[in-house]
């Protein structure tokens, strides 16, 4: 039964924690063609989970090393201005195999810097019992798989979209920079500049996206 009740917890917390990490993977693969966006997918996929059970054995350290979730953070932001900047180039611009590794890569990179609450919340849930951290991410990373390619696809048929998740990023990576160990330790930023902060690098990236499409519609 204890076994039982903190696999269901785990469980919880993946898919409660998990739709921001979806978010970056669509984004991230939205621009592939349907077969290499399945496969980035499932390889950015296995990647992040190897490396989130190792993660988890040091959990209670990731939050306090300096710079970690900065540069999580910039990384973030990074992915939303290149995934905007995509968005209004020709498609054919860079060839399908390296467009495929740099989806893997992203994916891995995005899913780990921001799921440092996730892992130590299922470090917590587990007690350090490997067996529940694989069985947690067994249930949830294919939730994580199909919610991807479901806003993957729903990004090609409303492009509007698009911007609606880098605006999401926006606030994902300023709230990560924000929160960071350096950053809380020497300036303890209040609530109310957390969010001023978020509310600005959402409206930013959207503001980005919109000039940079209304440039390529006029040259």
């Amino acid at each position: 039964m204890h076994f039982l009740l903190s696999a269901l917890s785990i469980v919880l917390i993946d898919l409660l924690l998990a739709g921001d990490n979806a978010l970056v993977i669509a984004l991230a693969v939205r621009a592939l063609p349907p077969r290499e966006r399945r496969v980035s997918i499932a390889g950015g996929a296995a990647g992040a989970v190897v490396l989130r059970v190792a993660l988890t054995t040091v959990a209670a350290s990731l939050l306090t090393i300096p710079y970690l979730q900065i540069a999580g953070g910039i990384f973030i932001l990074w992915i939303a201005v290149k995934v905007l900047t995509d968005a209004c180039e020709p498609p054919e611009g860079e060839p399908a195999a390296r467009r495929l590794w740099q989806a893997i890569w992203y994916i891995v990179v995005a899913d780990i810097t921001m799921s440092t609450d996730n892992i130590l919340a299922i470090a917590g849930a587990s007690k350090g019992d490997v067996w529940l951290i694989l069985f947690g991410l067994a249930v949830s990373i294919p939730f994580v798989v199909m919610s991807s390619n479901l806003l993957a696809k729903l990004m090609d048929r409303f492009p509007v979209l698009i911007y609606l998740g880098a605006a999401v990023l926006g606030r994902v990576g300023g709230e990560m920079i924000l929160t960071d160990a350096l950053v809380t330790r020497r300036w303890n930023p209040t609530d109310m500049l957390r969010y001023a902060t978020e509310a600005a690098l959402a409206l930013a990236l959207v503001a980005y996206g919109i000039t940079r499409r209304n440039y390529r519609m006029t040259t």
